[in-house]
């Protein structure tokens, strides 16, 4: 079988949608090395337009838009089948994150992709849901299939591993206990939740916030909000952190894990945190429950004591950690048994075949 994949985010994408392009892929070569894999790196008109009629002069058997949206010169039905991979429909979901224009291009081609793909792939039962209700695209159109963990979040970091990595960042110091927060910082992940519950925690109580990521105009809220409640000592904001061995490690170091995200495709960083045993304090919205499973600390997001609830979560984990270290067990066994990698990219080579 010949496979082409629209690999714009494989190459030119380091976190979310690039992770995913590479892990998958990736493990297709190595689980099903008889098949020949085509990685098109196409400019904006092509890929949009015409790598449809390239991929079949090529001789690809499927055609798999990684991002959400698959060419125009696609059509279903003929040579190549067409997969396309949707991870959210946050442009719908979360407007006000997005520009007008903007929103109306991702409507226009990520909804026509969903409706003439031969499959769409959704990552999350979540994120399925709302192909359906926006694009109204027939429910057995629609597979589910987790995204995959990059595979060295299963194999965990040995302690002298993390304490070096740890100091070789940020000093002979190291760290005080703290508590871990990795995501863009944006309005949509709900950064500013956390600092409204970590003001709360008595001073005494009270852990360091370590917030891995980077924003412009929310940032700036949430830099306004930890200057106006003198959270200065409480909280560290790092935007150079692209060792991924490193970021295990913070993983594996934190007391918790928080992510009070008002909306998710996947919520991928929720899963790396169990992975590594660490308690995690996400929401009840979109598809975090799913990638947390039943043992973690869920929150609506949009109750009115929603910060109360997450500072009384941070302050029971932080205090009690014998009930952490058993809420990290829980959740990292219910990771290794739903989002093992090579489990799910057997499920999309059987996606493939299921057509031919």
């Amino acid at each position: 079988m010949k496979i082409g994949f629209d690999a714009k985010r494989y190459y030119h994408n380091q976190t979310g949608l690039g992770n995913y392009s590479r892990t998958l892929v990736s493990g297709l070569q190595k689980l099903f090395p008889e098949n020949e894999y085509v990685l098109y790196d196409e400019g904006s008109l092509t890929r949009t337009f015409s790598l449809g009629k390239k991929a079949a002069k090529d001789g690809c058997d499927i055609f798999h838009g990684l991002s959400n949206e698959i060419p125009f010169d696609l059509s279903t039905g003929k040579r190549p089948l067409s997969v396309v991979t949707i991870h959210d429909v946050a442009w719908l979901t979360f407007p006000d994150m997005y520009h007008w224009a903007d929103r109306k291009i991702y409507n226009w081609k990520y909804g026509s992709s969903c409706r003439r793909a031969d499959q769409v792939l959704a990552i999350s039962e979540s994120t399925k849901r709302d192909v359906i209700r926006f694009y109204g695209v027939k429910e057995d159109k629609v597979k589910v299939i987790y995204q995959p963990v990059q595979e060295y979040y299963y194999t965990p970091l040995p302690d002298e591993t993390c304490d070096r990595l740890i100091t070789e960042h940020f000093g002979k110091e190291g760290l005080p206990p703290f508590i871990l927060y990795v995501g863009s910082i944006n309005s949509r992940k709900n950064l500013l939740g956390a600092l409204q519950a970590l003001a709360m925690i008595p001073k005494e109580n009270r852990p360091l916030l370590l917030i891995i990521g980077n924003g412009r105009e929310y940032r700036k809220e949430c830099e306004a909000f930890i200057a106006k409640n003198s959270l200065e000592a409480y909280t560290r904001i790092e935007t150079n952190i692209h060792n991924n061995q490193l970021l295990q490690a913070l993983y594996t170091r934190a007391l918790l894990f928080i992510y009070p995200s008002f909306y998710e495709g996947f919520g991928l960083p929720v899963v790396e945190a169990a992975l590594q045993q660490t308690p995690v304090i996400t929401t009840t919205v979109s598809s975090l429950p799913e990638a947390a499973g039943p043992d973690a600390c869920l929150i609506d997001p949009h109750a009115s004591d929603a910060a109360e609830q997450m500072a009384r979560h941070i302050d029971s984990l932080c205090g009690d950690r014998a009930l952490a270290k058993s809420i990290g067990q829980k959740m990292e066994a219910y990771a290794r048994r739903m989002f093992t990698p090579e489990t799910l990219t057997r499920q999309v080579m059987k996606l493939y075949e299921a057509p031919l």
